[in-house]
């Protein structure tokens, strides 16, 4: 008797702050997208409000708190927009605490555990879709994530027995979709992989908390990322900028913050009316809000479209921006476009579409796949590629396309940001930065590693920090201290150092190798303003020269 052939595994995919929220898997033949199992769940355990004696009220708005809590400044900026207690300890790496009134009693969790808990239920219900276990998972998050919010998605996924096996910016996601298309039109033209010719697309990506462009070019079955930015201005904002037109004291209201059953009630009323009639200004010109919260607050107002555009005109100006940013970074022409793509939640807003093509001049919107589902389909290939599930033009390659989002550096120059890795550098990688000391006879020093795109340290993400000792006594300016980092083809970031001295060489340890998956934000940030505190700038530097290999 035969044994019956094993299941083969699948790897889902899943969309940090998509909207709708929703997982994806390649069943086989195509991308199925879980969308309608999935809602279902998030709208039984996370969007509803019921009378019960005990007061028991859910955290509201998951699809879009999933992304928010993960990001570091965005929770503490639109707290008072969220029905349930959000607080932060004032210390980088930024902490969130998330907390709900449940049985009359305040119940507190953080983000990483929040995320766990979805995520151990999301599974549960994939897989009695399935009806096979998971164990794979492919993230695709916005570009703005540091290093240490990909380790929160990492513990996350451990908490609920999911292997991560690639965290995806979402542009790259769409990017590899759009790839594999474009090999698939060539396949059925009998066009020659060779003579293939090169196509030049933008992507805009814009959700719940984050607005991201890229600029790439696809030829002969590989896919290059030219240019990429990332911005935490998304859907939120335009909420929040609405609620605040809308209710101009709900501010000084909410700031008090939610506590009890009629609170909550009111502020999560206030956020989904106002929602959906933001949805509605994407097909109507005028939209009629009307929302009784007790106590006499009340809203009346028909709102149209050019008035909801008017009140987000600066979000909608960051857009262009990151537009402009990011074909300059790529070095292209939008004359040179083959293509412009539209994807995320707010895909359908009609500013949105307008400012796309003001900036592309015009050029059509690319209509070969689904805006909302863009993202979870190439999360969804890539798992399958990698599983060798799906690989039918031998498009391995397009999984290798590393970069880095973010610049890396180090504190210098007083409490300057200096990049030694900067943004969209090619991985893997080597580059070198040499600096000195500012103070004679300085003998250590404090090397703070951060990540970011700010001028100053403390606007970036703290990623690690270590101290050079026994520097031997010498005039300040004359020892190098060459700061080396690398980052590797898994995307394994490590920083060495080595001092040197006329005359001699004084090596030093690796005295960081911190892995994407080993950043522990729960300790050295406090360990590494604590230094940056105590010491001051006795153990500062100053760069010296630029060696970039």
């Amino acid at each position: 008797m035969t044994e019956p052939a094993s299941t083969p595994e699948v790897a889902i995919g899943i969309g940090i702050g998509t909207s709708p929220c929703s997982v994806s898997v390649w069943n086989g033949s195509q991308v199925e997208v879980l969308k309608d199992t999935i809602n279902e769940m998030i709208k039984r355990s996370c969007e509803t409000f019921k009378e019960h004696d005990d007061d028991e009220a859910t955290i509201l708005k998951m699809k879009h708190l999933i992304d928010i809590i993960v990001s570091d400044p965005i929770v503490h900026n639109a707290s008072t927009n969220f029905p349930f207690l959000v607080h932060a300890l004032d210390i980088k790496p930024f902490h969130p605490f998330i907390a709900a009134f449940v049985n009359k009693v305040w119940r507190s969790t953080n983000s990483v555990e929040l995320l766990g808990k979805f995520l151990v239920e999301l599974r549960q219900m994939v897989e009695t879709h399935l009806k096979r276990p998971v164990r794979y998972v492919v993230f695709t998050v916005p570009v703005s994530f540091s290093r240490l919010q990909l380790n929160r998605i990492h513990r996350a996924c451990g908490m609920a027995g999911l292997n991560v096996f690639r965290v995806m910016p979402q542009p790259t996601a769409v990017a590899l979709l759009y790839a594999k298309q474009q090999m698939q039109a060539s396949a059925s033209i009998h066009e020659d992989m060779v003579s293939e010719s090169e196509k030049i697309a933008l992507i805009f990506n814009m959700d719940a908390a984050y607005c991201d462009v890229a600029v790439i070019a696809t030829s002969k079955g590989k896919c290059q990322i030219k240019g990429l930015v990332g911005s935490t201005i998304g859907e939120e904002d335009l909420l929040g900028n609405m609620m605040h037109h809308l209710l101009p004291d709900s501010e000084n209201m909410f700031k008090k913050h939610v506590h009890d059953d009629k609170e909550i009630k009111s502020m999560a009323f206030l956020r989904v009316t106002i929602q959906e009639a933001i949805h509605q200004l994407s097909s109507l010109t005028s939209v009629e809000v009307d929302l009784n919260m007790g106590d006499g607050l009340k809203i009346c107002k028909v709102v149209e479209r050019e008035e909801f555009e008017k009140v987000n005109k600066e979000v909608f100006e960051k857009c262009e921006r990151l537009m402009i940013q990011c074909l300059q970074d790529a070095k292209v022409e939008v004359e040179n476009l083959n293509d412009v793509i539209i994807v995320g939640g707010c895909c359908n807003i009609p500013k949105v579409k307008s400012l796309v093509t003001k900036i592309c001049k015009g050029k059509e919107v690319y209509k070969g796949m689904n805006p909302l589902e863009a993202t979870l389909c190439g999360a969804a290939e890539a798992g399958a590629i990698a599983l060798g599930n799906d690989n039918p033009f031998g498009d391995l390659e397009m999984l290798n396309f590393h970069f880095t989002p973010l610049a890396i550096g180090i504190q210098a120059n007083g409490n300057n940001f200096i990049a030694v890795i900067p943004r969209n550098t090619s991985v893997p990688t080597t580059r070198r930065l040499v600096f000195t000391t500012i103070h004679d006879n300085q003998t250590a020093a404090l090397i703070v590693v951060y990540e970011g795109e700010g001028q100053k340290a403390e606007e970036n993400h703290l990623l690690g920090y270590f101290k050079i000792t026994e520097i031997p006594e010498a005039p300040k300016g004359v020892p190098e201290i060459n700061v080396c980092m690398e980052i590797d083809h898994k995307n394994r970031l490590t920083v060495i150092t080595s001092v040197e001295m006329y005359g001699f060489q004084q090596s030093a340890i690796p005295v960081i190798e911190a892995r994407m998956t080993k950043f522990d934000d729960d300790d050295h940030g406090w360990c590494g303003e604590g230094l940056i505190r105590s010491y001051g700038d006795t153990m500062d530097l100053v760069t010296l020269l630029r060696k970039e290999q």
